[in-house]
C-alpha cells in the first residue's frame, strides 16, 4: 500500500513575477522619460476619442450606466465621459473600459501576445475621479492629470512586457487577463495599499485565470470582445480594493505544482522575460490612427485604399487579389464564409480589405448590417487569397523593427496586374510619429466636438495642447469637462 504524499504547507515567498510588477508600480519614477510622459497624453487623448465615438453606437451604449437602475452615486461616484452617469468606481470602469475599446479603435501592443493596454483606463480614470472627489470634500487636493500619466504608463508596461516572450492566445487564453494583472497593480498603488497588499491583491489577478478567446474568433466571434477590457479593468479594481481592506494574498499563485497559474493555465510552461520594467510600452505603443480595425490589418487596408483609384472602375474586371501577411495575422483574422456581425466583420481581413478597395476608406460603420450587405464586398471576398510572408513574420517579432507588414496585389482577367503595395508600418506605428501625431490630433477633436459643446471642447483641447498644463489639470476638472 503506497503512502500518500505529505504536502508542505509552508507558506513560500511570493512569486518573483507578482514581486516585480508590485516592486516597479512602488518604486520606479517614469516621469524621468520625457517621450513615455508626452506619449502618454497623446494616449489619453485618443483613448478618450475613442471612447466618446463609442456612444454613438447603441451596442455599446445599452450596456453602460449602473447594473441596476437607481444605482448612482451622484455628487461622489466616478464620472463617464461624455455620459451623465456617475457611478461606484468599479461599474464605473467598467463603462469606462467598455468604451474606449468598443470599436477597436484604441491603441495597440503587438508581441508574443497581443493587447491594448489603454484598457487600463477604466480602472485608472475611474479611480482617479473618485478619489479625487472625496479629497476634494475633504478640503484636499484632487489628483491631477499627472498622476493619471503615471499610472497609465506603469500600466501600460506591466501588460506589454507581460505579452513580450509570453503568448496566452497559443494556450486559449485572451490577453484581457494582462488588463486585469495591470490594473489591479495600479489601483492598488494609487488606493495607497502597501508593499504587502499590493502583492496580495496581484496574486488575486492571477489566481483569476483568464476568458476564453473563443469570443474573439470563427465561429463564436461576437460583441463580448468589445466589453471584456473593461470587464477585466473593473475586475482589477475591485482586487485592489478588496487588498486594501486587508484580504490576503496567495504567494505562489503563479508557480504552486499543480494548482498555480503555469501548471494550469500555460501548459506547465514558466512566464519568460528578456527585460525588466521601465517605459518601453509606452514610448513605442501603437496608435490606430486611420482604421478602427484590427492591428494586424491596418498595413493591408492602407495598401487597399491606395489602390482603391485604380480598381474601383474595373471590379468586375479582377481575377484574384493577393494578400501576405504575418502569421499572426494569418491566424487570427484569415477568415472565410457568413460573417455574423460587426465584431465579427472587424476581425476579419479579406473583409477590411474588401471595404478598402470599395470605398478609400474604412470607418466603423462600414462594420454595420447596411454595408455588409453590398453584394460586391462578398464578391471581392471570394476573389482573395491569403498566405503568411516570412519577411512580414519575422520582423513583426524583432525588437528593433516591430514591423505589421502587408502586402496587397490584384490580378486582372486580361493578365494585367496592379503593383504589389507593400506597407510595412502603420501610421501609428512610431517610425512614423511625425506623421501620425498631427492626424491623432484630428482624430481627437472630430469625436470631442461630435459629444460635447463646442465650449467644453474647446477648453479639453486647450488643455491637450501643452504638456504641463495638462499634466497640471485636477482630475475632477477634466471629468467635469467630459461630463455630458
Amino acid at each position: 500500500m503506497s503512502k500518500a504524499a505529505v504536502l508542505d504547507a509552508s507558506r513560500p515567498q511570493f512569486d518573483q513575477v507578482i514581486q516585480d510588477i508590485v516592486d516597479y508600480v512602488i518604486d520606479y519614477d517614469v516621469t524621468q522619460s520625457s517621450l513615455a510622459m508626452e506619449t502618454a497624453r497623446y494616449d489619453w487623448m485618443d483613448s478618450m476619442g475613442c471612447a466618446l465615438l463609442a456612444l454613438s453606437y447603441p451596442a455599446c451604449t445599452k450596456l453602460l450606466g449602473p447594473v441596476v437602475p437607481g444605482a448612482d452615486m451622484p455628487g461622489t461616484g466616478a464620472r463617464v465621459p461624455g455620459t451623465s452617469y456617475e457611478l461606484d468606481p468599479v461599474r464605473a470602469a467598467w463603462n469606462i473600459g467598455a468604451m474606449v475599446r468598443w470599436l477597436d479603435y484604441n491603441d495597440t501592443w503587438l508581441a508574443a501576445e497581443w493587447g491594448h493596454p489603454s484598457d487600463n483606463l477604466g480602472a485608472i480614470m475611474a479611480l482617479a475621479d473618485y478619489l479625487s472627489r472625496q479629497r476634494k470634500s475633504e478640503g484636499q487636493t484632487p489628483l491631477a492629470m499627472r498622476d493619471v500619466l503615471i499610472a497609465m504608463i506603469k500600466a501600460h508596461e506591466i501588460q506589454g512586457i507581460l505579452a513580450l516572450e509570453n503568448s496566452f492566445n497559443r494556450v486559449g487564453l485572451c490577453h484581457v487577463m494582462l488588463v486585469r494583472i495591470a490594473s489591479t497593480a495600479v489601483a492598488a498603488k494609487m488606493l495607497g495599499c502597501d508593499r504587502d497588499e499590493c502583492l496580495n491583491a496581484v496574486s488575486h489577478a492571477w489566481i483569476d485565470g483568464s476568458s476564453l478567446r473563443t469570443y474573439r474568433h470563427a465561429p463564436n466571434t461576437g460583441s463580448r470582445k468589445s466589453w471584456a477590457a473593461g470587464d477585466a479593468s473593473s475586475r482589477g479594481l475591485f482586487l485592489a480594493f478588496t487588498a486594501l481592506r486587508g484580504e490576503m494574498g496567495y504567494p505562489s499563485a503563479i508557480t504552486a505544482p499543480t494548482w498555480g497559474f503555469q501548471d494550469v493555465a500555460f501548459g506547465k510552461k514558466p512566464l519568460e522575460f528578456t527585460q525588466g520594467y521601465a517605459t518601453y510600452t509606452m514610448e513605442n505603443i501603437l496608435f490606430k490612427i486611420s482604421f478602427p480595425a484590427e492591428f494586424h490589418a491596418q498595413t493591408a487596408v492602407e495598401a487597399a485604399v491606395t489602390l482603391h483609384p485604380e480598381v474601383i472602375d474595373r471590379l468586375d474586371q479582377i481575377d484574384r487579389i493577393v494578400i501576405k501577411t504575418q502569421e499572426s495575422g494569418d491566424r487570427i483574422i484569415n477568415k472565410t464564409g457568413p460573417l455574423d456581425n460587426p465584431a465579427d466583420r472587424d476581425h476579419c481581413l479579406q473583409y477590411m480589405v474588401a471595404i478598402g478597395l470599395l470605398m478609400g476608406d474604412l470607418q466603423a460603420e462600414h462594420y454595420e448590417d447596411n454595408v455588409a450587405a453590398d453584394p460586391r464586398v462578398d464578391a471581392l471576398r471570394e476573389k482573395m487569397e491569403v498566405s503568411e510572408e516570412a519577411r512580414f513574420t519575422r520582423e513583426y517579432l524583432e525588437a528593433d523593427k516591430r514591423a505589421i507588414g502587408n502586402s496587397l496585389q490584384i490580378f486582372f482577367n486580361d493578365g494585367s496586374s496592379s503593383d504589389e503595395v507593400v506597407v510595412d508600418y502603420p501610421i501609428g506605428h512610431r517610425r512614423r510619429r511625425d506623421e501620425g501625431i498631427p492626424l491623432l490630433k484630428v482624430k481627437f477633436e472630430r469625436y470631442l466636438r461630435a459629444k460635447l459643446s463646442s465650449k467644453k471642447s474647446d477648453a479639453i483641447l486647450t488643455l491637450c495642447a501643452d504638456q504641463q498644463s495638462f499634466e497640471n489639470t485636477a482630475v475632477t476638472h477634466m471629468m467635469e469637462l467630459l461630463q455630458q
